[in-house]
């Protein structure tokens, strides 16, 4: 897997301004931080995700594969009945730069109404600038500012949660993955991040979402 930037730079960020790369309170007294987690539900994982998140109150957003969610719907509303967001992640986990632009459309509207979400993050966050214009119509395309790279088993545990303390900050969009690959990294880094930003004061939400029938109400 390509080694992808930790910390999108400024730049990029302001080049692409279709993607939400971070949410900063209008309250300056606000201190908030948004968990993102990719690539479930799956047995595997999530369960003891949903836990560790409960122990800290703390509320994140799914995007979740639609072929999962088919396969495990029950784990998929668990996550809604404790309170978090969910948003679309393909049915398939894409890669949008080697899927045709129809083929990558349709593979996300398969996915729509078993996840029912305006929310929608690209897996490996890239897709072609078609496909980024056509999903932007109702949608919110969520990216990050922190890649823990919980993802890439060259990183140590504790590297991945190094990742975090060196790039959050208030308002930042952490992205973390509910895969078995990361099973070491994010059990470890999710904690770390849980307690330490616990202990400073900052919330944990989950990022606003509405069913695609209630976009535009």
């Amino acid at each position: 897997m390509q080694d992808y930037i930790v910390h999108p730079p400024e730049l990029v960020r302001h080049f692409f301004k279709r993607y939400t790369w971070k949410l900063v309170p209008e309250d300056d007294n606000e201190k908030v931080i948004y968990i993102t987690i990719d690539d479930g539900p799956i047995p595997e994982m999530t369960p003891g995700t949903l836990d560790m998140l409960a122990r800290y109150d703390a509320k994140a957003t799914f995007f979740c594969v639609g072929d999962n969610v088919r396969k495990y719907p029950d784990l998929f509303e668990r996550i809604k009945a404790e309170g978090h967001s969910v948003g679309n992640h393909t049915f398939n986990h894409l890669n949008g730069l080697r899927t045709k632009v129809a083929d990558y459309i349709d593979n996300v509207k398969i996915a729509d109404p078993l996840i029912n979400s305006n929310l929608f993050r690209p897996p490996h966050g890239r897709m072609k600038h078609r496909q980024t214009i056509a999903l932007s119509e109702g949608r919110k395309i969520i990216l990050w500012d922190v890649l823990s790279k919980d993802y890439d088993t060259r990183v140590t545990p504790e590297r991945c949660w190094q990742n975090v303390v060196d790039y959050v900050s208030n308002g930042s969009i952490i992205l973390f993955h509910d895969n078995i690959k990361a099973t070491p990294r994010q059990r470890y880094a999710l904690e770390k991040t849980l307690q330490r930003y616990t202990e400073e004061g900052y919330q944990f939400k989950a990022i606003p979402y509405k069913p695609l029938g209630e976009v535009g109400k």
